[in-house]
């Protein structure tokens, strides 16, 4: 496997890290002292550093946000707020090999997933919620006292949003959140992982060279102190996360106690059935993807694999020749398919998941194992495919974000069905058959907020997502998306006297 030179590679996108804060429009000095290390997961160095704003950068956020919401945004046309959606899509389009680039470097994302994965998906999402502007309607509602009042309901914007993004798809988050709170008629401050900042602060940019009005995008990066400003700050009206369980219950405690609204996408350990009639060799590739996209490291990924008796040695055995398979390692190069863990300590966590297995006397088809040579000083690990494991398993229970698949039989559809609803997770399923009505059937009783059938992962951003229990709630993309993003107002009016 190729290995480019990363200093080359990343000498261009210094200047990000120069940036400093996107605040009302223009690019300025932190208060804050306190700075965040970028590291490169890919080799494990440390070659930049970001601001980690403070109470009194966020609170400079959200008042250029306010201002922006208060004294134009709110006022603004559909047919304005859908021109500003699409002149920025069309700088994003623009360049979609940079933002690629940036995400390898920086989260190490595979650079052809990151182009066509996460910056077009910002791009459509950008594009599909300007389609919405002028197609976010009210109703009129008929009274009792028929021709003498008139009553209607308006969706109006809540205000000033803020956007606490991921560091696994940060481009995918941008385009589900910023594009239908811009298109509803809100403003948002952004805050982009502490691990994943850099196409955030390469977003900001282009907002500047789309001519967007200033204020109604601003970014602060930092870590979990600015993201507490920012969500119990008094003039954010709306919070929308994206991240880890823990964070979520932290925000959601925040937000219910000063009563703003909130959206939450959080974690999963989503299930995939495999029952006897389904097509074998689909079955194995989109299951193995499924789990092993972006190396794991995705709140939707299948790690609990389900196969019905019947074909379970035979599944089994091919899924370990199809994950064996699968080319790992630097995210530039081409060919890639599986690249890095975000960081030391994520891979860390995940070879203790993988140690407890081996403590609990478990089966390994295959085990993790770190990459040598010019990739040793990097966070790679290799899949891992374990059976044997208790239901009652960390390993099975707990969200672990790596490459690694826990495989187990069932004998019938009962079975299976309770086995997946076996967590208190409820994110994504999958179901492989070729019985159409069991899979409908399956589908309805699965505890998840998206079920695929006969593939995994697929997203279109015309569609909802969203988790049940404790992967969150709320949902974003698609629609129902606008709604999050809005709130309803009812308006009567006594005529009998006009």
């Amino acid at each position: 496997m190729a290995v480019i030179d990363h200093r080359e590679t990343r000498a261009p996108f210094l200047r990000l890290a120069q940036r400093r804060l996107f605040v009302g429009g223009a690019w300025v000095e932190p208060r804050s002292a306190d700075t965040l290390p970028v590291e490169d997961p890919s080799t494990g160095e440390r070659w930049a550093e970001l601001p980690a704003a403070n109470d009194a950068d966020v609170d400079a956020a959200v008042r250029a946000a306010r201002d922006a919401f208060e004294r134009y945004w709110q006022q603004s046309t559909p047919a304005q707020r859908r021109a500003a959606l699409l002149r920025l899509a069309e700088q994003v389009e623009s360049c979609l090999d940079e933002l690629a680039t940036i995400e390898a470097i920086d989260v190490g994302m595979v650079r052809t997933v990151a182009r066509n994965f996460g910056a077009k998906a910002l791009v459509r999402n950008l594009e599909y919620y300007a389609s919405w502007c002028d197609k976010i309607y009210g109703s009129l509602v008929p009274l009792p006292s028929g021709g003498n009042a008139l009553d209607y309901q308006r969706r109006e914007p809540y205000g000033v949003v803020a956007a606490i993004t991921a560091w696994n798809a940060p481009l995918v988050f941008l385009g589900s959140k910023v594009g239908p709170a811009l298109a509803t008629g809100n403003t948002v401050v952004i805050k982009p992982s502490e691990l994943g900042s850099l196409s955030t602060l390469r977003f900001a940019e282009l907002c500047q060279e789309a001519d967007l009005p200033p204020g109604i995008v601003n970014v602060v990066t930092g870590g979990p102190s600015t993201g507490q400003a920012l969500v119990s700050h008094p003039e954010v009206d709306k919070v929308s996360f994206t991240g880890g369980c823990a964070t979520g219950r932290r925000i959601a405690e925040t937000a219910g106690r000063l009563l703003k609204k909130s959206t939450l996408e959080l974690g999963g350990k989503s299930p995939q059935l495999v029952f006897a009639d389904a097509a074998i060799d689909r079955a194995v590739a989109g299951v193995g993807l499924g789990g092993l996209a972006l190396s794991g490291q995705a709140c939707a990924a299948g790690t609990r694999i389900y196969v019905e008796r019947p074909i379970y040695d035979e599944f089994v055995e091919r899924l370990l020749g199809f994950c064996r398979g699968l080319p790992i390692g630097d995210p530039l190069a081409p060919g890639t398919l599986l690249g890095p863990l975000i960081s030391a300590a994520q891979l860390e966590k995940v070879q203790r998941y993988i140690d407890a297995a081996e403590a609990q006397g478990s089966t390994f088809l295959c085990k993790g194992e770190r990459l040598g040579g010019d990739l040793a000083s990097g966070f790679f690990l290799s899949p891992t495919i374990v059976a044997g494991l208790s239901q009652d398993s960390p390993v099975v229970q707990e969200e672990i974000f790596g490459p690694v698949l826990a495989v187990f039989p069932f004998e019938n559809e009962e079975e299976a069905v309770t086995l997946a609803n076996g967590t208190r997770f409820g994110l994504a399923a999958g179901v492989w058959t070729n019985n159409l009505s069991r899979a409908h059937r399956v589908a309805h009783r699965l505890r998840a907020g998206i079920v695929w059938v006969n593939t995994y992962g697929n997203l279109p951003y015309t569609v909802p997502f969203g988790g049940y229990q404790d992967s969150g709630w709320g949902r974003e993309a698609g629609r129902e998306a606008l709604f999050e993003y809005t709130q309803v107002k009812n308006v009567y009016v006594d005529l009998s006297e006009c």
